[in-house]
C-alpha cells in the first residue's frame, strides 16, 4: 500500500472527502516526524511504538574495491509493534 492508497483507505473508512482524510494523513505524518526528530518516542497503544536510535560508526567494506571505508554514526527511525497488531496479523 503505498500514500495515495492508504489516504483512499481512510476516505472510506472514515467516510471523509479524500481531501480532508490527505490532510489528516499528512499531520499524522508530520506529527511522528516532528517528534522524532526533537528525540521522543511515539507510543500508538495497541499498534506500536516509534522511536530514534544511534546507529555507531563502523568500518565496511567498498564492494567495488573491497577496500576498508569509514560509516559515520547515525540515528534511524525504528518501530515496533505492539501486541494487538502482531496478534491481528498472525490470525
Amino acid at each position: 500500500m503505498n500514500k495515495s492508497e492508504l489516504i483512499d483507505a481512510v476516505a472510506v473508512s472514515a467516510d471523509l472527502p479524500k481531501a480532508s482524510a490527505s490532510r489528516a494523513v499528512e499531520a499524522v505524518m508530520e506529527a511522528i516526524t516532528t517528534a522524532l526528530k526533537a528525540g521522543d518516542s511515539v507510543s500508538l497503544v495497541g499498534f506500536g511504538n516509534f522511536a530514534v536510535k544511534d546507529r555507531p560508526a563502523r568500518t565496511g567494506r567498498n564492494p567495488k574495491t573491497g577496500a576498508a571505508i569509514q560509516i559515520a554514526a547515525t540515528k534511524v527511525a525504528g518501530f515496533k509493534p505492539g501486541k494487538a497488531l502482531k496478534d491481528e496479523i498472525n490470525s
